[in-house]
């Protein structure tokens, strides 16, 4: 409730009175009834409310807090931990784009261990009632990129905790009444969701982030995800409107970021053709063109040559297509992907290349042990 607009601007007053009258309008509440809720007399809300009874009382204004949902040092309540807190929000952006920086440059595992921290103090600072708009922005932003980065890292199998995480950062998104952080968290809660193989409410949260994205880039990754559940569903039509407008968007001017630029839109092509039923033409699209292309951070030069490998086995070139996925292997364990190691597999075993098969299982083995969790001294 405290995120909403009018409360954001009450709690920010620091003023009781304009918060209490504000919680009762939104509550439509009478002063009867904020009276029994605070286990107190009418004509006492009352002269708190006309400014004719101020509260200096600690433990009367952290009952209000508690009762109320208040953030507690909104009404003057703070305990030690406020001023370490303060700190660690006023560089919570910069903790969130230096993540980023480490998913995007290839190190989802150091993005990880920079996001965990700070959405752990987050979430329990807002289980205690600080729930003010500047906190939920921060830990809305913090979800998602935690989300996005446990989905790189994390195996298939485990894939559903990402789009929790990107799941719960909309739930905030909502609420905020931001339409551009509400685009970008539908991008990639939608595109978490297709990853965990829930493809088709992917394609619902992909489409209203497509109809929302209001700048190029935005619309572009938009219909990038959306491209990709459309191929990963079979749905030729929907795959060919979304990879139309894609391309028709890259070419109306300069590209940039991860999705939005001709290397990624080569990628989800020929994937979405493959899965499509058209490997001839992908083969072919494969070997024109675009040799200018280049990734926009290492984990897609993987992901490109899962894809040059499945398009060469539909196309029966088996040493092509071995050349390809042994390369994505040696670069999946490298960057600790074990989900593009799993991805390499099965294309392996879908054409019959037990070699490649072996090597990625024991890939996915070493990357296992080194990523669990240490056992603890006795």
């Amino acid at each position: 409730m405290w995120s909403a607009g009018e409360a954001a601007a009450a709690l920010a007053s620091r003023d009781l009175a304009t918060i209490l009258r504000t919680y009762r309008r939104l509550n439509q509440f009478n002063q009867q009834q904020l009276a029994n809720l605070l286990s107190c007399d009418k004509t006492y809300v009352s002269m708190i409310e006309t400014g004719r009874r101020t509260i200096n009382d600690v433990g009367t204004r952290r009952h209000i807090a508690r009762t109320l949902g208040l953030p507690t040092h909104v009404l003057g309540v703070t305990d030690g931990g406020d001023a370490d807190f303060a700190a660690m929000v006023q560089f919570g952006d910069s903790t969130i784009r230096l993540a980023e920086i480490a998913r995007q440059a290839g190190r989802a595992v150091d993005a990880v261990n920079e996001l965990w921290p700070l959405v752990a103090r987050l979430e329990a600072r807002t289980a205690e009632g600080h729930i003010e708009r500047e906190i939920l922005v921060l830990l809305g932003q913090a979800r998602v990129a935690l989300g996005v980065s446990l989905g790189t890292v994390l195996p298939e199998e485990r894939l559903a905790a990402a789009a929790r995480w990107t799941g719960r950062a909309l739930i905030i998104a909502e609420r905020l009444e931001d339409p551009f952080f509400l685009a970008h968290t539908l991008r990639m809660h939608g595109n978490e969701l297709r990853k965990a193989n829930r493809v088709s409410a992917a394609i619902q949260r992909l489409n209203h982030a497509v109809d929302l994205s209001a700048d190029r880039e935005g619309q572009g990754t938009a219909l990038a995800f959306l491209a990709r559940a459309a191929g990963e569903q079979g749905d030729r039509d929907m795959f060919d409107g979304a990879i139309t407008r894609f391309r028709d968007l890259l070419d109306s001017g300069p590209a940039q970021g991860m999705l939005f630029n001709p290397f990624t839109f080569r990628e989800i092509h020929l994937r979405g053709l493959v899965s499509t039923g058209r490997a001839a033409e992908a083969f072919q699209i494969m070997h024109t063109g675009h040799a200018d292309a280049t990734p926009a951070a290492p984990q897609w030069h993987i992901i490109e040559r899962v894809t040059a490998g499945q398009v060469h086995l539909a196309a029966g070139d088996s040493d092509a297509a071995s050349e390809a996925l042994h390369t994505a292997l040696t670069a999946a364990e490298a960057h600790r992907l074990p989900h593009q190691i799993q991805r390499t597999v099965r294309a392996a075993n879908s054409g019959g290349l037990t070699e490649i098969t072996t090597e990625g299982q024991a890939a996915l083995l070493r990357l296992n042990r080194l990523l669990a969790p240490s056992e603890p001294e006795m």
